[in-house]
């Protein structure tokens, strides 16, 4: 399979939720915005996700599951995706990347790379 034919493209943001997270605690709650967009000349579909997620401390969490945020979304050709979800690290930094596990509408299989993104306390002023 070409990579011209599947071309999709994932950005994230991501921020850190103050209010949720309890440093004292160590929990460190995100937040992080997916934007996934078919550049490619066929509808794909997303089945599956694979996360690695990293945390300060090098711990390393591995999370398969079927779709996102309980939905298999159809993207068309040209169109974009998003979706928001979170995660809790016992470190105020980490990091994660993936891949979802798509489909195209001639039943081809193939995986979209999520490039890793890091989850960062910001800087507090004082």
């Amino acid at each position: 399979m070409s990579n011209t034919e599947h071309q999709i493209i994932v950005s994230v943001k991501s921020e850190y939720l103050a209010e949720q997270s309890s440093p004292q605690d160590s929990r460190f709650v995100f937040a992080y915005h997916i934007s996934i967009q078919n550049q490619g000349a066929k509808k794909a579909q997303l089945l599956t996700r694979h996360w690695i997620i990293t945390d300060g401390e090098a711990r390393t969490e591995e999370v398969r599951g079927d779709g996102v945020v309980g939905e298999q979304p159809q993207i068309e050709a040209g169109s974009t995706y998003k979706y928001s979800s979170g995660a809790i690290l016992k470190t105020p930094v980490g990091s994660m990347h993936g891949s979802y596990g798509m489909i195209d509408e001639q039943g081809q299989h193939f995986e979209a790379a999520i490039p890793a993104f890091s989850l960062a306390v910001p800087r507090m002023l004082h």
